[in-house]
C-alpha cells in the first residue's frame, strides 16, 4: 500500500455521518413517529446504525420545502448558481478520501475506486457549472415590427432516485444539472447505502438557500412511490432497474410528468477475428467492472468472441482476472469489493447455479472466496462462463453481479441478431482493426453508447443513455441540463 495514500484515509468510524435524519428546508428532521431502519456494511455484515425512514407526510413536507424554495432559486442569476456549484465541487474534492471510505463501508465497493467516484462527481458538477450560460433560446424572423424569441425556463422540483452501486457519485453528480438550470432538488438515496447522501447534506447543505437541496431516506419502493405521486414534482430522474423505471413511468402518466431514466443493460463486447487477443482479454475483464462486482449498468457481461480468436483470448484472460481479488472494501489494497446486499449476493449465486444447470462451463470463479476474513460479507469471485448460448438465462438476464458470459460466433449477421435480440440496449464495445467493420457494427447495434477498441469509460460531456428498455434521455452532457428546462415562446408586436 502507498503509505502516503494510506495516511490520508481516516478511521472508519469518523467518516460516518452524525446526522441520520431527513434533510429538508435547510434543517434536519426526525421521521414521523421516529421511524428508522438499520443499515449494514456489506463487507462485514456489521451494523452501521439507524437511519430515518421517511413516511408519506415526511416526503410531502420535503417536496413542499423544495416547491417553496423554487421561486427564489430560479431567480438566482445563472453565474451565481455556477459559483455555488463550483464551491460544491471543491468541497467534494477536498473530502474525496473521507467520502470514498464512507461509500466503501456502506455499499461494499473498494475505497480506491470510490475516490475515483468522488472525483468524477466533482468533474460532473463543474461541467454543469460551466454550461449555465448555454441554456439558450433562439429568435425567429418575423419581419418588421415583430419579435419572436424562445427562452428556457426551469421546471420546478426535480426528484433524483439513485441506485446502490455508486451512492455518493450519483447523489452529488446528479443534482448538478437540475440545480444549474434553476430547479430545486430532492434526493432519494438507495436504502442499501444511504449514508453518503446524508454526509453530502452535512458538508454542503448550507451552500444553498433552505429547500433548494433536500434528502429523504427510506424504502425505495414506498418513498419512491410517494415522490412520484406528488403533483408538485415536475420531473423524476431515476437510475435503476427496468422494473423500477417502468413503475416511475406508470406513476407519472396521470400527471403527464416527464422522466429521465437510465436503466439496465445486458451489454455486449464484440471481438472480430483481427482483434488483438491480449487487448480483448484485458477488455473482457475491464468491461465487467469487477472492482464493484459487476454492479454497473454499463458492464459488458456478454462477450461475443469470433471463433478464430476465441481460444487465444481465453488463454490470456487468467492473467488479467487475477488483478481482481475480493477483499475488505475499506482497504486501499483491495481491488474487488463486496456485493451491496444479501439480496444481490443470493441473486448472483442463483444465476451461477442456473448457468451450470443449463450447460455453461465455469471458466473462472463461480463461488464465494475461501478467505476466512471475508466469511461474514457478501463476496463472490469474478466469474466467467464459457460454452454459453444465446438462449441461456445467464446470456439474457441482467445479473448485476460479477458474472460474464462468453459466446462464440462465426457469422456476423447471426451474431448481430443475437446482440440485438434483447429488450435492453445501453452500451456495446467493439474490438477490431477494420474501420469498416467498426463503423458498420457501431451503426447496427441497438444501443445508446458505443466504444470502439475501448471499454467501460465515460467521458465528460459525452451523452450517456440507452435505447429500448435501457432508458429515456441522455445524461452527463448539455442535453441532460436542457432536459430540466421548458422551452417557452414569446411573440411581440411593436406598438405603433
Amino acid at each position: 500500500m502507498s503509505e502516503a495514500i494510506a495516511a490520508q484515509l481516516p478511521a472508519t468510524e469518523s467518516v460516518l455521518p452524525k446526522q441520520r435524519g431527513l434533510y429538508f428546508a435547510g434543517e434536519w428532521h426526525e421521521a414521523t413517529g421516529a421511524r428508522s431502519f438499520e443499515t449494514f456494511s456489506p463487507g462485514s455484515g456489521k451494523s452501521l446504525g439507524q437511519v430515518a425512514e421517511a413516511g408519506e407526510a415526511d416526503v410531502a413536507a420535503a417536496i413542499g420545502a423544495a416547491h417553496a424554495a423554487f421561486p427564489e432559486w430560479s431567480a438566482v442569476p445563472p453565474l451565481e448558481r455556477a459559483r455555488i456549484l463550483r464551491e460544491l465541487a471543491r468541497i467534494v474534492r477536498e473530502n474525496a478520501h473521507e467520502l470514498a471510505l464512507l461509500d466503501a463501508v456502506d455499499c461494499g465497493n473498494p475505497v480506491r475506486a470510490m475516490v475515483g467516484d468522488a472525483n468524477i462527481a466533482s468533474a460532473q458538477i463543474e461541467l454543469f457549472a460551466g454550461l449555465v450560460t448555454e441554456m439558450k433560446g433562439a429568435s425567429i424572423p418575423m419581419g418588421p415590427g415583430r419579435l419572436n424569441v424562445s427562452v428556457r425556463e426551469p421546471l420546478g422540483v426535480v426528484a433524483r432516485i439513485s441506485p446502490f452501486n455508486h451512492p455518493f457519485m450519483f447523489a452529488a453528480a446528479k443534482i448538478a444539472a437540475p440545480l444549474a438550470a434553476g430547479n430545486t432538488v430532492l434526493i432519494k438515496p438507495p436504502e442499501q447505502a444511504p449514508l453518503s447522501a446524508l454526509r453530502l447534506a452535512e458538508l454542503a447543505g448550507d451552500l444553498f438557500p433552505p429547500g433548494v437541496f433536500n434528502v429523504v431516506t427510506g424504502s425505495s419502493r414506498e418513498v419512491g412511490a410517494w415522490i412520484v405521486a406528488d403533483p408538485r414534482v415536475a420531473k423524476v430522474g431515476l437510475i435503476g432497474s427496468v422494473a423500477a423505471g417502468q413503475a416511475v413511468m406508470r406513476n407519472s402518466a396521470d400527471a403527464l410528468r416527464p422522466v429521465l431514466l437510465e436503466l439496465g443493460g445486458k451489454n455486449a463486447l464484440i471481438a472480430y477475428p483481427d482483434a488483438d487477443p491480449d487487448a480483448v482479454a484485458q477488455a473482457m475483464v475491464a468491461g465487467m467492472n469487477f472492482a464493484w462486482c459487476g454492479q454497473s449498468c454499463g458492464s459488458t457481461s456478454r462477450v461475443f468472441l469470433h471463433g478464430d480468436i476465441h481460444d487465444a483470448v481465453l488463454a490470456r484472460v487468467a492473467k488479467h482476472i487475477q488483478a481482481f481479488t475480493p477483499g475488505l472494501p475499506e482497504s486501499w489494497d483491495t481491488t474487488m469489493g463486496a456485493l451491496a446486499s444479501k439480496a444481490q449476493y443470493d441473486r448472483t449465486l442463483h444465476y451461477i447455479e442456473t448457468g451450470r444447470a443449463e450447460g455453461a462451463t465455469v471458466f473462472a470463479g463461480g463461488k464465494p472466496p475461501d478467505t476466512p476474513a471475508l466469511a461474514e460479507g457478501y463476496f463472490v469471485e469474478p466469474t466467467i462462463f464459457t460454452d454459453v448460448t444465446s438462449d441461456m438465462t445467464i446470456a439474457r438476464d441482467e445479473i448485476f453481479g460479477p458474472v460474464c458470459s462468453v459466446l462464440r460466433w462465426q457469422d456476423e449477421a447471426t451474431m448481430l441478431a443475437e446482440v440485438n435480440a434483447l429488450d435492453v440496449g445501453l452500451t456495446c464495445s467493439i474490438w477490431t482493426r477494420d474501420f469498416d467493420a467498426a463503423l458498420r457494427t457501431a451503426t447496427a447495434v441497438e444501443v445508446g453508447y458505443v466504444w470502439v477498441n475501448e471499454v467501460s469509460k465515460h467521458f465528460v460531456g459525452a451523452p450517456f443513455g440507452g435505447k429500448k428498455q435501457s432508458g429515456i434521455g441522455r445524461e452527463e452532457c448539455i442535453e441532460e441540463m436542457l432536459s430540466f428546462t421548458d422551452l417557452k415562446n414569446i411573440h411581440m408586436k411593436f406598438a405603433g
